[in-house]
């Protein structure tokens, strides 16, 4: 006599049901282990964006030639508020995202990368000093490590608009992206976008930014005693800047300054007259013919080269 297939006691559901039980066993003791793996959490910290945030928070200034930055402490800082908020976590390790010439480190990012559990991602600087690529490392860095499922948490300090595609794919792939930011002296220093996609916000006020950042002494000529410097020195000078500056950025930097004669961009001038400044041991600040003096011999320097 021949079974139906189809009835209670088939041979052919019998092996099913054993089969289904036998993927349930396996799905449960899958769940013991995740239940028992620790989660962990890691730090992305945008740099440019913690030294412009922080100094005009706390120095008044964005210009990181105008204050120091206790990177360590404030890095120490972070892992601590980190440990607070994901109590039952482990980190994993800080990212810390900066901008460099030639993606080479300066002694400050060397000493932040010999720092324990911190890993330095350096993009580039153009001609103008803008972080060229620091997005990009951030997005490639959140989504390698949610994919891989590394990381259940992210606290991602920054505020470019450029940072909600890195977001999404964390997210994507199941991790939680928590935003901390630093209090804006007026108004808001991160992106609208950014703070709606995602899973919690975070700011830190001047109480907590203050440690970390002092304010550098600028002297002055009139209470040093001493005279000026002559405008044909303080020319020449300006030449000796803009031989090193051609020799470190080479022609396609000349090439994005030239349209711009007889004025330089923002961030070029203030490097020039740090380093102006730097060579001569005094500040020139409150001295316009001489910083005019000095812009001129940059200038002819570099149309020499032409």
């Amino acid at each position: 006599m021949n079974h139906d297939p189809d009835t209670p006691h088939s041979p052919g559901l019998a092996d099913l049901g054993t089969r289904l039980e036998r993927t349930n066993e396996l799905l449960r003791r899958m769940l013991a282990e995740v239940a028992k793996t620790p989660s962990t959490h890691a730090i992305f910290v945008d740099a440019g964006y913690v030294h412009a945030a922080a100094g005009l928070l706390v120095a008044g200034t964005e210009d990181r030639r105008s204050f120091d930055l206790d990177a360590e402490g404030l890095i120490e800082a972070f892992i601590d508020k980190a440990r607070t908020i994901f109590a039952d976590s482990r980190l994993l390790r800080v990212y810390w995202y900066d901008g460099a010439r030639r993606r080479i480190h300066t002694s400050e990012q060397q000493a932040i990368a010999e720092l324990p559990d911190v890993k330095v991602r350096l993009g580039n600087l153009n001609a103008n000093n803008q972080q060229k690529g620091v997005d990009s490392l951030i997005r490639s860095d959140l989504e390698s490590l949610a994919r891989h499922r590394a990381i259940s948490d992210a606290a991602l300090i920054g505020g470019d608009e450029d940072l909600v595609p890195a977001v999404e794919a964390a997210q994507g792939y199941g991790a939680r992206v928590h935003l901390w930011g630093i209090e804006a002296a007026e108004g808001r220093n991160q992106a609208e976008p950014l703070l709606w996609e995602v899973d919690s916000t975070r700011t830190f006020d001047l109480d907590f930014c203050r440690p970390y950042v002092t304010r550098r002494p600028v002297t002055t000529y009139e209470s040093e005693g001493e005279p000026p410097p002559s405008r044909d020195e303080v020319r020449q000078l300006g030449a000796q800047i803009a031989a090193t500056w051609l020799g470190e950025r080479g022609a396609d930097a000349l090439a994005e300054l030239l349209p711009g004669h007889p004025y330089l961009p923002g961030p070029v001038d203030q490097d020039l007259l740090v380093e102006a400044e730097r060579r001569l041991g005094r500040s020139l600040r409150g001295h316009a013919v001489l910083r005019r003096s000095l812009r001129d011999g940059f200038w002819q320097q570099l149309q020499s080269r032409l």
